[in-house]
């Protein structure tokens, strides 16, 4: 027999101080992750402006590692154990190689404004995986007011790609959906190994399969860039490869996927404000107004409860005994 009242757990941070406690540093946390983020897009644009996609994509994984590598060792790290090594592979497949290739491909193709709005289906995509791979059941409430935003997403794609998808959206479709399934993947083990631990692990086991095809790139194409490339290149290399994710894995991790996931409504503004800073570009009327409905669906699935479903305890464990 199970003890029924280990199964399901209220994410309400209204009834409990200590959750709600919990709850608010991890969106502090978040937050903190997604300013890191929101200049991702603008700093990719200017490296691919000189550099080579792969290069900058894979590239900025390697950069990272050289500095996650010491950083494992000098603070004595325990090795992963073998039932973890399955989820850092995930991460690594989805946030240290898939999301900063095809968006650095993207950002050959488009606007940094125009994937700006384009990752705002990161926030459904990413409850969608947490539901999958971390365990959390949102309410119907939480799940109509996202597909709402996601559908006003996909409908914002559409009229700036004269009613058909460009090479572009398809590469920043698979970016959200590999982003969402690492992100998901990160925060359920850094509940045991630790936030910035499991990107650091994630960019060490990495780095066998990027040199070769980074090597490569740059026997073909050589290293000769602009400064702001450079400057594009180490941003993303240094913050938006390492730095952001320490924050935003613990953030996710104390707050729950779908909960936090949610302050990523932020990043499309942010970022259209970068983009607008940094490169000059001018977001239309039609992208603001696709942002704004997003914000407002998100707004409301924030409000709207999680719960965080566990795997049931038997009748025989300790803490059951003392009930």
């Amino acid at each position: 027999m199970h003890d029924r009242r280990a199964i399901n757990r209220t994410m309400n941070t209204n009834c409990d101080p200590a959750q709600k406690h919990l709850a608010t540093e991890g969106l502090t946390f978040g937050l903190l992750g997604i300013l890191g983020f929101s200049f991702t897009l603008p700093a990719t644009r200017l490296a691919v402006a000189s550099l080579d996609p792969t290069i900058v994509g894979l590239g900025r994984a390697l950069v990272a590692a050289c500095l996650a590598a010491p950083l494992l060792i000098v603070t004595k790290q325990q090795i992963p154990k073998n039932n973890q090594w399955v989820s850092i592979l995930i991460v690594m497949i989805g946030v240290v190689v898939g999301f900063p290739m095809l968006t650095a491909l993207a950002m050959r193709l488009v606007p940094a404004s125009h994937g700006a709005v384009v990752l705002g289906l990161l926030p459904f995509a990413t409850a969608v995986a947490g539901a999958i791979r971390a365990h959390e059941r949102p309410s119907t409430s939480f799940w109509l007011a996202s597909a709402s935003g996601s559908i006003a997403v996909v409908a914002y794609a559409l009229s700036t790609g004269g009613g058909s998808f460009h090479l572009a959206d398809f590469a920043l479709l698979g970016a959200v959906i590999l982003a969402a399934l690492g992100y998901a993947e990160g925060a359920r083990l850094a509940r045991d190994l630790g936030g910035w631990q499991v990107i650091c692990w994630a960019l060490v086991v990495s780095v066998p399969f990027l040199i070769g095809p980074v090597g490569f790139k740059i026997w073909q194409y050589g290293l000769s860039a602009q400064p702001s490339a450079w400057f594009g290149f180490a941003y993303v290399s240094i913050v938006s490869m390492l730095l952001a994710f320490f924050a935003w894995y613990r953030g996710l991790a104390m707050g729950g996927v779908a909960r936090v996931s949610q302050l990523q409504l932020l990043q499309p503004f942010l970022t259209l404000g970068f983009a607008t800073l940094f490169l000059g570009e001018h977001f239309s009327l039609v992208a603001l107004l696709s942002v704004s409905v997003v914000v407002i669906s998100i707004f409301v699935s924030k409000r709207s409860q999680v719960i965080d479903v566990r795997v049931p305890r038997p009748a025989s464990h300790p803490e059951n005994s003392k009930k």
